[in-house]
This record gives C-alpha cells, structure tokens and sequence, in this order.
C-alpha cells in the first residue's frame, strides 16, 4: 500500500503543474524532515519518549516520498537515519518491529545504486540475534525491578493525589501535581508497551525462542501495564473530574504566553504583511483556545502557532514552556484514549503460548496471586479485535475457540494443580500417623495456597472464575466417589473435610452417604458391571426370588435377595435402575445374537422343521399332545452331532444360554421389585397421587414472597419426581419385549419361529440336568437348603413372547404329555410292585423302589419347570397376542380421539372462533407429540 502511494504520478499530464521540478517545494520538503526528524531524535531514549518511535517512521515515510518524487539523497542526512536505529537498538535491545519495512525501503534506495552494500541491510541479519539475545535477556529483569518499582510508587501517589480534598488557595498546584501524576502514568504506559510489544514481535520475528526467565519478565510488565489502567479506571469519576479543570488551566497559561507574544508584535509599528499575518495567526490561536480542548481546536492552534512563532515573536524562554504546556494539553485532553490505546494488550493473541508459562509461575509462587487478575484483562483485550473477523462465518466460532483454548490451559496448568495439591496435603495430613515422606517445610518448602482461595472471582468473557467454589467443587465430588467405593472410610474423608475448612477456609458438603451397613451383601453395580459372572455363578429361585451361589470352596453359599438390592439401591439412588437395563440390554444383545446363530444351523433347523411336519401330521392320532419319546429321539439325534470334552451336547450348551438369558431376565425382575417397593415408600404419605394440586398457582394467587414461591416449586419438583418414579417400574419388561420384538418377529430371522418345538427337548435336559446334580433332594430340602432353578423358565417365557408363540406351543400340551408317560410308567412299576410282593425278592423290590422315587423325582422336576414357565408367562401378557395388543392399542387411540373430538366440539358450541383456531392448531401439530422409538434393535 505504502508503496503505491508512494509511486503514483504527481506531475499533472499536461504539464500545468510540476511537482518534481519545483525547487521551493523540493527545499522545504527537505527543510521539514529535518525539523520533525531533529525533534524525534532528540527525544528518542529521553524519559519523556511518548510517540516519537511512530513519528520516526512518518519520518523515514516522508524521506522515501521525498526521494521518489525528487530522485535526490542526501547522504548525511540518510546516515543519520539509520544511525537512529543503531540508537533504537542499543536503547532497547532493538528497534520496534514497525520500523523495519520502512528502514528496509530506505536501504533498498541506496542498494539500487550499490548493489555491494546489499549485504548491509541492518537489524534483518542473523549476526545481530547473538546480540539481542543477550542484552535482552540481561537487561529484561532490571527492566522488570524497576518498572515494577516506579509503578507501584506512581500508584500509591495516584491514589494519594486524588484522594486529597482541593483547596481553593493551593488549586493552581493541586491542578498541576494531578496533570504531572496523569502524564508520568501514560509515560510509563507507553514505555512498558513498547518493551513488551518489541521483545515478543522481535523473538517471533527471528525465530528466537524465549527463556522461561524472560517470559515472566514480559508477563509481569503485562500485569503492570493493566495495573496503570485500572488504576485510571477505578478512579474514573475524580479523573474525569480532574481532566477538566487541567485542560482549563493549560489553555489559560497557552493564552497568557500568546497574549503576552501579540502585545511585543503590536507594540511594533512597523508594518508589514508578515507581521500582520503573525498577528492574525496569534490571534486564531487565542480563539481556538478559548472553548473546549477539542482534536480540531488543538489541530488549528498548532497549524497557528506554526506561523505566529515566526519573526522572533516569542523569546527562547518563553517558546520551549508554550511547547510543554500545548503538549500537556494534548495529552490531557486525549488522557482517556491514549490509556485505552496503550494499556491495549490484544497482541497476546498471536502469543498465547507464554499463558501456560505464566500460570505455571503463578502457582509456583503462590504469594500474589491476586495479580491474575491483570492477565485476564490483558485476555480480554483480544475479543475486540476478533469480533471484526471474517475469515470464518461467523466471529463467535472465534471466540468460542479461543475461550475454549484459554480455559483449558486455565484448568490445566493452575486450577487442577491447585485441586491435586490440596487434596495430596489434606492426605498426607490426615494420615501423618503412617511413615510418609518428609514434609518438613524447612527442607522441602512450603507454599500457601489458601492465598488463590482469598481472590475475588475471575472475570472473562460472559463467566466469573471462582477458584474457590472450583476446588470446593472438585473435593465435594472426589470424598464423595471415593466414599461410596468404601462406607467404612467415611470417617476419614470427614476429617479431611474438616481440615480443609480450617486450613483453606473451604466450605465443604456432607456427603450424607450411610457410614455402613450390615447387610449389605453383594452391590448390585458390581453385579451388572460383571454381569457375565454373576449368570455363570449364581442361580434363581423363582419363588423366593433370591439368588443361590451354583458351588463354592467354602462351607456355606453367597445368596442375594431383596434386602441386598434394596440396600444397594438406598444407597446409589433409584438412577441406578438405568444402569441395570442398559447392562441388560447389551448382555441379552450379545446372547440373542448366539442364540440365532445356534437356531440357523442346518442340523438343527433340519431336525425342528421335521418334528414340525410330524406333529402337524400325527397331532389327531395322539390326542393333540406331542409326544414324550419324539422329544427324547432329538436329544439322542443332537447327542450324535458331537459333544464337549467335558460331556456335553449342543443341545447343553443351549440349555446352557437359555439359562444365562434367563437370569439376566430373573435379576431385572428382581431390581425392578425392589426399586418400586423402595420408591412407593414416600407417595403414602401424599393423600391422593392420582389428583395433586400444583402448589406453586396457589401461592402465587395468594400473592406470598419470591421465596415461598421458589418452596412451592420445589415442592412440586418432588411431589412429580416421585409419582412418576412409583409407576415407572411396571415398564421395564415392556421396554426390553418391545426392543427385541420387532427384530426377532422380521421376516429375515424366519429361523427363529422354529423355537417352540425344540421347547420340549430342553426341559427333558434340563431335569435330567437337575436330577444329576441334585440326586439326593430330599435330604437337601430337610437340610433348609431352598432349590434353584437355572432361569430357564423365564427366559423360555420371554422368548417365546418376543416370537408371540404362546399359541403355538400351548398347542403342543407337552406337560400334560410328560405327566401322562410319568403316572402311566408309575402305575406300571405299582403294578409290577405288587405282582411281586408275593415273591419276597428284596433287591427286585429295592430296585423297583428306587425306580418309583426317580419317577416321583422327574415328574416334580417337571411340575417345577411348568409353574416356573406359567408364573413367568404372567410378566409378558402371555394371554394375549401380538395381534390382539396392537387391536387393543388401536382401540385405545381411537377412543382418545373420540374424546378430543368431544371436547372440540363442545368448544365450537361455546366459542366458534375459539374452535376454529383449536381445529388449526391440531391440524397443524399433528395431534399431539410423537412417541419417542425405542432403542435400535440388535440385527441377527
């Protein structure tokens, strides 16, 4: 850009004006860089520098115009040039990094001319890194000391001048301490601006990597450079006050040294044009003076000034303080924007990799922490700037990140390191009773931390910080986790709550958890995290519903029965009912998908389809009863196929599945119970839960306090919570039929409606399972062990639920088979029995004996297989089809409809309009909100 205007053609085409060739304006062109270019130099490096480093490059700017119009340099002067930059460098370890391009355009003049000065270009070269390396990094923390040392001590006079009463016989001086205390904080400003902004650009620049050292320096000279602004700011209301009453007094001294300048050029009769222009300038100047320090008034007195100085109007002693009070001026009158420009730390966003160096040093130190504070304003300073952004759709992506980004670091670098800290300390104090490591805070070190817990709340973007309420947070969650895992360290974790009061003023939550208890038995999150285990270990009473360890190397058996469940309810909460079903939704997805498989076999699905086929044909011939021995020639058919190492079939290892399905189902059913039963405890003490009046309307009607308001809505809260918690538990069964239905119904998994005639063979294995394992029941019984099925007859339930096959298989009567082919083998051996009393045989007779206890055995073992299937049938709705539900469903909506159709139509009685609007409003929305689908079901 700066080229272009540079190089863009300033003689007029037809020749009428001639810049290039107009000597006067070549000479005065000349003449004025000079002067600007004697005023920066001289107060380059001085303490009163404020923006001479910007007018240097105007200067350099002006010199590059001069020669391209021109085609002339003057060699002194362009030595002097670069010589400031020399000077830059060594004041500051390097020039500020806007002065490079245009230094860079100078030599490139001088280059075009001498090609073998090429290598000379300064500051760009590698040769200075060395230099600025070391100056910078040594100097770096003297600059620090002593900046923080001035700051500080213009603060304290900040604070001391403006908290002072103003007397009317010392005004004038008062007024003259408060512009002096306002311009040496700009000053300071400007000089740590300059420090940081030229340090980090330069580093990044070349290259060159900072050390840890110089990146606290730079971070402290950050936090000192928002300490000027919000001491400016935080005395806003006397500053405003103040700048005022100086500006006032500026122009009247301004007007005295300028009234004094035009009575020496009236009292002169000489006259002249010039002299007359003198006075017409001072003259300006005077009314430009008189009204309010505006940019333009200022612009004119200076534009006026430049010609009423002429002609030795004012004398050398009086010309530098008309200088100093106009300067003053304008920076009193600019006071509110310079702060902002300077104090303006929005360059932190291109190096935000010192943030994490800092906090690191902040927890290090962890004696001011207070000091965060400057950082996060100095943050802050980046959104302005971002909000102009467009090179992504929108600005708040922006910002999002860079929240986001910074909050991260927050977090990791000081919030959890501080959390950690605290919670490692109230460890290590707690059990100082253990051999633990040497704490001795003379050897090893100590750091207050409760200093971070005294700080006012973190501001950034739309959120206040509260390291506080962070940590409290953070120790709340962390003893109450770590107490649930183990009750009996309660204690412990109490004390150290205690401590942290005392020693961090943190006030902690009580975890409310029961310190222990007795009967707690097994968890049942345990259960279902290991939910594999459990079904493989442990089997199921129906009856009794408790749960029977399978062996153990003890003596005794784990059991768990209501009382555990509930226990462990009370003690997670009822939230842990939705734990249960999705461990049993992805156990019972992973079994029915071995299941299929197991059904699509070619063998198996071969023999069911040919027992299918047989039954259908020879049902009328054998009293529409499957036949007993038809089940028994299955097994003997599938026996064949193989078996395990361990004796068993694939009809085993399907029984075997079927029992685990059954189980999950039989511990879901159990949960379930338990968590109505413990959720129905509160609701009697409600008079009616069908009718609950909304208590939050009545207090508003009675027009009672904001607080009672809030009670009553809490109130409402629970009372909600809890009649939909007592109800909600009949729906698990539903829930789990209805995710697996409509997949196990497809007509893909074809296969499955196979199930209900390889039934039969499975409880003839199942018995005979039984009878193996408990071959001496009787005594079992007399010893108060209670028999425990393998689930089976609730997963046979369920399974046959999900294929809606009640009918079918009860088509089968397969327990009126078994219970006839038992009493008619029973009658027989009686009969045998009694045919041989007469020969007095007693080992026939032991024999025939034991036989007629086995056959007593298998027709109970029978008998509890059928109640268990019917008792578990109750669950699914088993006394209705899938077809007749959805009838049921269909009719039930329709009958809603018929009602909203009633109340419609009552309305449109009432109020036509009303109705009409109702009739559109249903139209439109469809009739109410639609049901939320189940969870995807499992593909087989």
């Amino acid at each position: 850009v700066f080229q272009a205007c540079i190089e863009q053609q300033f003689d007029a085409v037809n020749g009428d004006v001639s810049v290039s060739k107009n000597s006067t304006f070549a000479e005065e062109f000349s003449h004025n860089i000079r002067t600007i270019f004697t005023n920066v130099e001289a107060k380059l490096g001085e303490p009163s520098e404020i923006d001479q480093r910007d007018r240097y490059v105007g200067v350099c700017g002006l010199f590059v115009l001069h020669y391209q119009i021109f085609r002339s340099v003057d060699k002194k002067f362009y030595k002097s040039l670069l010589d400031v930059c020399k000077k830059v460098l060594q004041l500051e370890c390097t020039p500020p990094v806007n002065c490079i391009p245009i230094t860079g355009l100078i030599v490139s003049l001088k280059v075009k001319k001498k090609k073998k000065k090429k290598k000379k270009i300064p500051f760009l070269r590698n040769k200075n890194s060395h230099f600025f390396k070391k100056k910078c990094c040594n100097h770096l923390k003297q600059d620090v000391q002593g900046y923080y040392l001035f700051v500080n001590s213009w603060m304290m006079k900040m604070e001391s001048v403006l908290s002072k009463e103003q007397r009317a016989d010392k005004f004038a001086e008062d007024l003259t301490n408060r512009c002096n205390i306002f311009i040496q904080g700009i000053l300071y400003a400007y000089g740590l601006s300059t420090i940081i902004k030229t340090t980090m650009n330069l580093h990044m620049l070349m290259q060159k990597p900072m050390t840890k050292t110089s990146v606290k320096a730079l971070c402290r000279l950050v936090e000192l450079l928002k300490a000027i602004e919000h001491t400016f700011h935080r005395r806003t209301m006397v500053v405003a006050d103040s700048v005022s009453h100086i500006t006032q007094y500026l122009q009247y001294q301004a007007l005295n040294s300028i009234s004094t300048a035009k009575k020496r050029v009236i009292s002169d009769k000489k006259y002249s044009e010039q002299r007359l222009d003198v006075l017409s300038a001072l003259v300006l100047a005077e009314n430009a003076l008189n009204g309010p320090s505006s940019k333009e008034r200022r612009l004119i007195v200076s534009l006026a000034l430049s010609v009423g100085t002429q002609m030795k109007t004012f004398k050398d002693e009086e010309l530098l303080p008309l200088q100093v009070v106009l300067k003053k001026l304008d920076l009193i009158s600019e006071l509110r924007e310079r702060v902002r420009t300077l104090c303006d730390c929005s360059f932190l966003y291109w190096h935000r990799a010192v943030f994490p160096i800092y906090l690191d040093d902040v927890y290090d130190s962890a004696v001011d922490a207070a000091r965060i504070h400057y950082m996060f304003s100095a943050l802050r300073d980046c959104v302005l700037g971002m909000m102009y952004s467009k090179h992504l759709e929108s600005p708040e992506l922006l910002l999002e990140c860079y929240d986001k980004e910074t909050m991260e670091m927050f977090k990791e670098h000081l919030l959890d390191k501080l959390c950690k800290e605290i919670e490692k300390d109230l460890r290590l104090s707690v059990h100082k009773h253990l051999k633990l490591e040497d704490r001795n805070p003379f050897k090893v070190g100590m750091k207050d931390l409760a200093n971070f817990f005294s700080l006012k709340p973190v501001r950034f973007f739309n959120r206040f910080i509260d390291i506080k309420a962070y940590a409290t947070h953070y120790l709340d969650k962390t003893f109450y986790n770590l107490t649930t895992v183990a009750l009996h360290d309660w204690a412990t974790y109490s004390e150290m709550r205690n401590l942290a009061t005392q020693r961090y003023g943190l006030i902690m939550t009580e975890a409310h958890l029961p310190s222990q208890t007795f009967f707690q038995g097994l968890d049942v999150l345990e259960i279902m995290r290991n939910i594999h285990v459990f079904v493989s270990r442990y089997l199921y009473n129906l009856n009794n519903q408790i749960f029977v360890e399978r062996t153990s190397n003890n003596k005794h058996l784990n059991t768990i029965n209501i009382r555990h469940i509930a226990n462990s309810i009370r003690t997670h909460g009822t939230g842990i009912m939705n734990t249960t079903v999705n461990f049993t939704y992805q156990f019972l997805r992973k079994k029915f998908y071995i299941f299929s498989q197991f059904m699509y076999d070619e063998h198996i699905k071969s023999r069911l389809i040919k027992d299918i086929r047989f039954f259908r044909e020879t049902k009328d011939q054998n009293d529409q009863k499957y036949p007993y021995e038809k089940a028994e020639k299955f097994n003997r058919g599938i026996r064949k196929l193989g078996i395990t190492p361990d004796g068993q079939s694939y009809l085993d290892q399907f029984r075997q599945l079927i029992s685990q399905i059954g189980m999950v189902r039989d511990g879901m059913n159990s949960t379930s119970t338990v968590c109505i039963h413990v959720c129905t405890n509160p609701p009697p003490f409600v008079p009616d839960l069908e009718d609950i009046v909304n208590f939050e309307e009545l207090v508003k009607e009675e027009g009672l306090s904001e607080e009672t308001q809030k009670a009553a809505r809490q109130l409402d809260f629970v009372l909600n919570d809890l009649t939909t918690n007592s109800a909600e538990g009949t729906e698990y069964f539903k829930m789990l039929v209805d995710v697996f239905a409509q997949e196990f119904r497809s007509p893909k998994n074809m296969h499955l409606r196979n199930f209900y005639i390889i039934v039969p063979p499975l409880t003839i294995k199942t018995a005979s399972h039984s009878t193996n394992k408990y071959p001496y029941r009787d005594k079992a019984n007399k010893l108060g062990k209670a028999h425990a099925t393998e689930g089976l007859g609730t997963c046979v339930a369920y399974i046959l639920k999900l294929l809606d096959q009640y009918q079918e298989f009860d088509s089968l009567h397969w327990f009126q088979s078994v219970k006839e082919k038992y009493l008619k083998e029973k009658k027989a051996v009686v009969k045998q029995q009694s045919v041989q009393s007469s020969n007095q045989d007693e080992k026939l007779l032991q024999t025939m004996n034991l036989t007629q206890k086995r056959l007593e055995f298998y027709l109970q073992e029978f008998d509890l297989l059928h109640f268990s299937l019917s008792s578990a049938r109750i669950f699914f709705r088993a006394d209705k089809t899938a077809a007749e539900e959805n009838q049921e469903k269909k009719e039930k909506e329709e009958e809603a409809t018929k009602t909203n159709d009633r109340g419609l139509s009552n309305s449109c009685s009432t109020n036509p309009v009303a109705a009409a609007e109702s009739a559109s409003s249903n139209t439109v929305s469809g009739g109410g909100a639609a049901p939320v689908p189940p969870p995807p079901p499992p593909v087989f």
